[in-house]
């Protein structure tokens, strides 16, 4: 609180600060647990108990710093004047509309805070001018893995001078703030976070909320030495240590000892970029741990009689009082006017959410009731029964409203149309309320502004009239050299991409050229690779984050599905990570570096779009896209590919290829064969197989998965072919079964099909070991071959007897 700067009324005015911000954080919680119990919210996670430290901690947060939370930080937000009590109830109840809920938008429960960090148009406001927080996300652990991006940025903005002047940077003298419940670092995003931010020394400042409990579950089960600071003693970095992070315990209802601790820390982190981690010990939850349960039911008479007593609000009144800092009197008015305060905001946020659902029922009702068509007395009695449901229920939301209407249509009877169009009238009704609920509850899953990926024009790689051919993989090193020169902004990093240039060298030579702070190698941590991804994008990098193979993207899964897939969406457009991971799989032998488990990724991060070239020219073309828009992207480069020599494109790095638009290989009229990636050649080899026999077959490159042929060419090819064969190496029902509904259903292919639809697929298990195994474990070009032939027997079996008829 920089005490030694004010004087002594500006101390004590700061501090009754402090004591009516708990306080008015205090009875927030205690309003909302109450509104979630009688029935007006869904559910509630609140910070009682956690007051004290937020506050110490918010004195030292700063424009240009940024936070990683954890879903009991209201007090925080409150302190440091990023949100409001009229906020956080509007947040309880799921408002939608962003004016009043900027956080999420209704996306998600209470508790979840994230600061609107781009403007309607997608554009990114000044951050280093701002106080910023990442978006929340409720997995245990999972908000740690971007913290380590968020403060990683402040290093390269210390360091790399070509980034002076930006609007996302003071220098690099943020720092991120992450914040952690006690019971959350079992996890091992906790510990991962840890040694990636002791070995980059970076300015991140943590700090454990320590209540002694997991839910139910003491610290005895959940922590070595009951104590995270005690347990990470090995992490602790000594004075003449290069690497290692500076640790702080304080308790959790010490005032003036949380004050001093803080201001020492983050101080010390700030200015030396030294990782720090803050244990705030023997703190309290007085209302349990949400509003699913009661403490009472697993805390003793004697734990509950001392968190009574160590309430940080109640130590800190006895600490005010002791000092002579306040009255008894001065204090009981604090207290009541948080509360008022506190019921004030509850009332208005309520009004304000319930104001527009009671005139969309009424309006509903209005229309209904519009009558001119006498139906049968059975409708007519179902219809006003359902009204007066409507208007008595005792909860009122989007769902009853839209879910009457639906039931209402159907007891309307043809003559209601034939009249004066009462039933059409509540038709579009419905249609338009359903795309208002699209707006409020699906929007913005990917980038609809002018930035969108979608939206980059696709330019067509250039060739020279020799035609040179090189190795595969120097495409894709010399389109990253075009891209490291074109953007100052882009960094690479992973697992040997620095020194050794990549392992596949798609890198060689780029560290020693740009430098280590723009091609970086990074430990075996996948999870905390796509978190340093995440929070580097949200600074307003664009990370290039490689994951070795395809298949140990599974370590960073969880990181990619809950956060990076659904920033954009559960901000509500508010905020963006445009980052671009890189990899490589398929038919590399043996169980796990296979990477062919497509099906697993793409239903798992919808939100990030997946590319699958065939060959290294398309994916350097999906690179130089991906850099012009503002979505998260996916390249799975094919593993085989190399070494294979490809035509050296003459515009590298200025080509793109359009994303969702598949290419067709070759034209064909008796079958459409659609794939995508290292499957392409095996497929090509088939097709050539088959039109020796007199079978043509239209080859079609999907090139990515999401989105996936967004103009229905491969539609369009079987209204020619009139059948279609859907190959992949992923397991049976998986990526072949995402192709196909996508075209069958939603390209309504089935009107044009003579034959039912075939998939040729990898088999139940992933690939076994060595070249016999992987041709008895995925698909082959004799399977392919044997798939089309027994489609073309079905249809002329005179012509194509049956092989093994």
């Amino acid at each position: 609180m920089h005490s030694k700067e004010l004087s002594f009324d500006q101390f004590k005015e700061e501090v009754l600060k402090d004591y009516y911000v708990g306080w008015l954080s205090r009875h927030m919680s205690l309003i909302a647990r109450k509104e979630v119990l009688g029935g007006k919210a869904k559910f509630g996670i609140f910070g009682d108990g956690k007051e004290l430290p937020q506050i110490a901690m918010a004195k030292n947060f700063k424009p240009g710093d940024w936070r990683s939370g954890y879903y009991r930080d209201q007090t925080f937000l409150l302190a440091a004047g990023m949100t409001t009590p009229r906020i956080f109830f509007a947040q309880l109840y799921g408002e939608t509309r962003v004016d009043l809920n900027p956080d999420n938008g209704g996306r998600s429960f209470n508790n979840h805070f994230g600061t609107r960090l781009i403007d309607e148009h997608g554009q990114w406001k000044e951050l280093k001018s701002m106080k910023c927080t990442s978006s929340d996300i409720s997995p245990t652990a999972g908000q740690m893995p971007r913290l380590v991006g968020l403060a990683m940025a402040s290093k390269l903005y210390r360091n790399n001078p070509q980034l002076a002047g930006t609007p996302f940077s003071n220098g690099g003298n943020e720092v991120a703030f992450g914040t952690i419940g006690d019971a959350s670092t079992s996890e091992g995003h906790f510990f991962e976070t840890l040694n990636a931010a002791a070995v980059l020394q970076i300015p991140m400042a943590v700090s454990v909320w320590d209540d002694g409990y997991g839910i139910s579950v003491p610290k005895s089960v959940q922590t070595a030495k009951e104590s995270i600071s005690k347990a990470m003693k090995g992490f602790e970095k000594g004075a003449r240590e290069k690497s290692g992070i500076l640790i702080y315990t304080a308790k959790g209802w010490d005032y003036p000892g949380l004050c001093q601790m803080y201001e020492k820390g983050v101080t010390e982190c700030r200015t030396s970029h030294t990782p720090v981690l803050f244990h705030v010990e023997e703190l309290t939850q007085p209302a349990g741990h949400s509003t699913s349960g009661s403490h009472e039911r697993y805390k003793t008479a004697e734990r509950l009689a001392w968190e009574q007593e160590y309430d940080g609000l109640n130590q800190m009144k006895k600490w005010l009082l002791d000092s002579l800092l306040a009255s008894e009197e001065e204090l009981a008015a604090i207290e009541v006017k948080a509360r008022d305060d506190a019921r004030v905001a509850q009332k208005e946020a309520y009004q304000a959410f319930m104001q527009p659902l009671v005139a969309e029922r009424d309006e509903l009702v209005a229309l209904v009731r519009e009558k001119s068509c006498r139906c049968a007395d059975a409708n007519q009695q179902a219809i006003d029964q359902l009204l007066q449901d409507l208007m008595s229920g005792y909860t009122l939301g989007r769902k009853e409203i839209m879910s009457t209407a639906r039931k209402v249509l159907r007891n309307y009877c043809s003559a209601c149309v034939k009249t004066d169009g009462l039933k059409r009238r509540l038709q579009q009704w419905v249609h338009q309320y359903a795309a208002k609920a699209h707006e409020d509850y699906s929007a913005h899953l990917y980038s609809e502004s002018s930035q969108s990926a979608l939206k980059v024009p696709g330019v067509p790689p250039v060739y020279d009239a020799e035609g040179t051919l090189v190795p595969a993989r120097e495409i894709i090193r010399d389109n990253f050299d075009k891209i490291l020169e074109k953007y100052p902004q882009t960094v690479v990093f992973g697992e040997d991409v620095g020194f050794l240039g990549g392992v596949n060298q798609t890198l060689e030579g780029m560290q020693q050229k740009y430098g280590e702070w723009r091609v970086r190698d990074t430990g075996i941590r996948e999870a905390t690779i796509m978190g340093k991804a995440i929070g580097m994008a949200l600074r307003g990098l664009r990370p290039i984050a490689e994951i070795q193979y395809f298949d140990y993207i599974l370590y960073g899964l969880q990181t990619l599905s809950d956060d990076l897939a659904t920033t954009r969406y559960r901000t509500k457009n508010g905020q963006k990570a445009p980052v671009i991971i890189s990899t490589r799989g398929h038919r590399l032998e043996g169980i796990w570096h296979s990477g062919s488990p497509l099906s697993m990724i793409i239903n798992s991060i919808r939100g990030i779009y997946v590319c699958v070239p065939r060959d290294m020219t398309r994916a350097a073309g999906f690179y130089n896209t991906l850099l012009k828009g503002d979505d998260p992207g996916l390249v799975i480069e094919p593993l085989n590919g190399y070494r294979i020599r490809e035509p050296r494109p003459a515009n590298i790095g200025e080509y793109t290829i359009p994303l969702g638009v598949p290419e067709i290989l070759s034209q064909g009229t008796d079958v459409t064969l659609v794939t995508y990636g290292s499957n392409v050649r095996i497929a090509q080899e088939a097709v050539a197989q088959l039109s020796e026999i007199g079978i043509s077959v239209e080859l079609v490159d999907v090139q990515t998965l999401l989105p996936f042929d967004i103009h229905g060419v491969i539609g369009q090819s079987i209204q020619k072919t009139s059948r279609v064969v859907f190959f992949d190496e992923d397991v049976p029902g998986g990526a072949t079964a995402f192709m196909m509904q996508k075209v069958v259903e939603e390209q309504k292919a089935f009107r044009y099909l003579d034959s039912a639809p075939r998939t040729v697929t990898g088999r139940e298990h992933r690939p076994a070991y060595g070249t016999d195994g992987d041709y008895f474990s995925n698909p082959s070009a004799e399977d392919i071959f044997e798939a089309i032939y027994d489609l073309m027997e079905e249809t002329n079996p005179g012509k194509y007897p049956a092989i093994y008829g």
